[in-house]
């Protein structure tokens, strides 16, 4: 049975019947760990919220103005997760959260527009692919991709958009002509009734269960960011489709502010400026009030990592902070592998805060920012110790 979100995926909000309601714990996992949630699973005659599967998470939404906070398929049925009970028998009034499913939706088919167009021009094979919070990755079943590959795919692909090729879903039964024709990786052992297809006109046929937009051109734009190495000779195509992009834009315009701000030079001269400061220096400290919102704020630890990456920290100790000088805030250390290792959880202990850190980087969340000269002393010194055993 395809669920409602499936049958029309922009279908914002819809009435239906609740079928059951039984009790139920959900696992979540924050920044203070994991939590056991105590609630119900209620089940629905039909649902507009997407439970996750292939590759791509659930939505959330609303129940009767009672917040969903997941959504698992259990054979034909749905499992919506509520912290409040609703009566079988009553009729129900579900909301999807716009934002989010779209957003999805966008990931969703851009993934099998890139997919099909890595396959027709170099018969890159995807074997897996992961909706990310923030970006999104396809694993090719390649070891290795030059940069004019991904070049070729990222202009066909936008070519592909700005020519609104149209995408359609239509089911099929097992035994249709038609299925062996369809791409796909295989159904899901407890699969039963037709299977569903998602067609891009002209360019792929793929056996899917999510939501799709219904025209390439409700993706805007795709922007490959790079390639990485995946597992076992594969590699991972890192993307990101619609709102995506323009966000991405937006951060990567607000860290070409603050550098020029920083190094007091245009854009254009970034790279030069780093360039002398780590010829110049062995410890370099930088340091911003916190965003809108408080620092915790999940953008001020991906726009620290943003500016670690611009600046490079193979030569040079960067510690970088994030926060109220008097207060609390975030703070990132990175530089030579066994250097942070040593480093870090010291400098979360002069902090009075906490941190975990891999591959030259440690970052964390500190109670006392007001300590930070004393994390420049104890840098320095670690600095011309090194320096004195050279």
């Amino acid at each position: 049975m395809a669920f409602r979100c499936q049958r029309d995926s922009y279908a914002r909000e819809f009435t239906t019947t609740v079928v059951s309601c039984r009790p139920a714990e959900l696992q979540t996992e924050g920044s203070n760990g994991k939590k056991v949630l105590s609630g119900f699973h209620v089940v629905l005659e039909d649902t507009l919220l997407f439970p996750e599967g292939g590759g791509q998470p659930d939505d959330r939404g609303t129940i009767n103005d009672i917040s969903v906070l997941r959504v698992t398929r259990r054979g034909e049925q749905a499992d919506h997760f509520t912290q409040t009970p609703l009566d079988p028998g009553s009729q129900v009034l579900v909301r999807v959260d716009w934002e989010r499913r779209f957003d999805h939706m966008q990931q969703h088919s851009g993934q099998h527009l890139i997919t099909a167009v890595a396959d027709h021009l170099f018969k890159l094979k995807t074997t897996s692919w992961e909706l990310g919070r923030f970006r999104s990755a396809i694993e090719l079943d390649t070891p290795s991709m030059t940069a004019e590959q991904v070049a070729a795919i990222e202009q066909s692909v936008n070519e592909k958009i700005r020519d609104r090729l149209p995408v359609n879903v239509q089911e099929l039964s097992l035994d249709d002509p038609e299925v062996e024709q369809v791409r796909g990786r295989g159904l899901p052992d407890d699969h039963a009734g037709p299977i569903r297809v998602v067609s891009i006109k002209g360019v792929d046929s793929n056996m899917c269960c999510g939501t799709h937009v219904s025209n390439l051109s409700d993706l805007q734009v795709i922007k490959i960011l790079c390639t990485e190495k995946g597992k076992k000779n594969k590699t991972n195509l890192i993307f990101l489709a619609g709102n995506r992009v323009l966000k991405w834009m937006e951060r990567s315009h607000g860290t070409e502010k603050a550098l020029t701000a920083l190094l007091k030079c245009g854009a254009e001269d970034h790279v030069e400026a780093v360039k002398k400061l780590q010829n110049s220096t062995k410890i370099l400290t930088l340091s911003w009030p916190a965003s809108e919102g408080g620092a915790r704020k999940e953008g001020d630890s991906e726009f620290m990592n943003i500016i670690a990456n611009e600046i490079g920290s193979e030569e040079t100790l960067l510690f970088l902070t994030v926060g109220d000088e008097k207060g609390a805030g975030l703070f990132l250390l990175a530089g030579p592998p066994a250097s942070v290792e040593t480093l870090g959880p010291r400098v979360a202990e002069v902090l009075e805060g906490k941190g975990a850190g891999k591959k030259g980087r440690f970052q964390g969340k500190a109670t006392k920012m007001s300590r930070r000269t004393e994390v420049q002393a104890l840098l320095q010194d670690y600095i011309s110790t090194q320096s004195a055993k050279e």
